[in-house]
């Protein structure tokens, strides 16, 4: 059903000035609910109180039936009670004194080396470097480290060098402390072994 609203403003215009023009009828009913004072508590308790009525309905459901028998006091003695868990032997005690080992026991002989023999050390080379200023930075580095690097020159086929070297070591606990030290500042070393007389 359609309805001309232009019409309907010119009617209500021409209507005298003592009447006032009539209600509509869609949205009134619904502003006077909302204006009536408590109806937003009204709906919240009624929500709560079908909530808690819920809530007592599942508690009565898990309730155990009223014929089930009700547990007799062995069954909770013996539920109370854990078993006991055997207790550990321990005849170690008693059965090493009383053995022997069979056959005569020798001392193990340490071996000394000879005089003329050599040893052997470790020496790290750091780094190798055309430029005398790039292996002094290198060996500022070590020194930054704790370590006690030294430069040497050689001249080999290819060229002039500056090498860097660590060492040298005669145990090997020092020299893989020197190696982890340069590991962790990424900077390659090459292991060298020399034989001292």
């Amino acid at each position: 059903m359609a309805r001309d609203f232009a019409r309907n403003r010119k009617t209500s215009a021409k209507a005298p000035a003592g009447r006032k023009p009539a209600p509509r009828q869609g949205g009134s009913s619904r502003a006077a609910a909302d204006s009536r004072p408590g109806s937003g508590w009204r709906s919240y308790f009624a929500g709560l109180l079908s909530g808690v009525f819920l809530c007592f309905l599942v508690y009565l459901a898990t309730l155990p039936p009223a014929d089930a028998p009700a547990p007799g006091p062995e069954a909770t003695a013996v539920a109370s009670v854990p078993a006991e868990p055997p207790k550990p032997r321990f005849d170690f005690y008693t059965m090493l004194p009383q053995q022997t080992l069979d056959g005569p026991v020798e001392p193990a002989e340490v071996t000394t080396p000879p005089a003329g023999a050599t040893e052997e050390s470790y020496l790290l080379q750091a780094g190798s470097f055309r430029q005398r200023e790039e292996a002094d930075r290198r060996r500022a580095e070590l020194l930054l480290l704790g370590l006690q690097p030294s430069v040497e020159e050689s001249d080999s086929d290819t060229g002039h060098w500056f090498r860097v070297y660590l060492g040298p070591y005669n145990s090997h606990a020092q020299m893989t402390r020197a190696r982890s030290l340069m590991a962790a500042q990424d900077i390659d070393s090459l292991l060298l072994k020399r034989s001292t007389p």
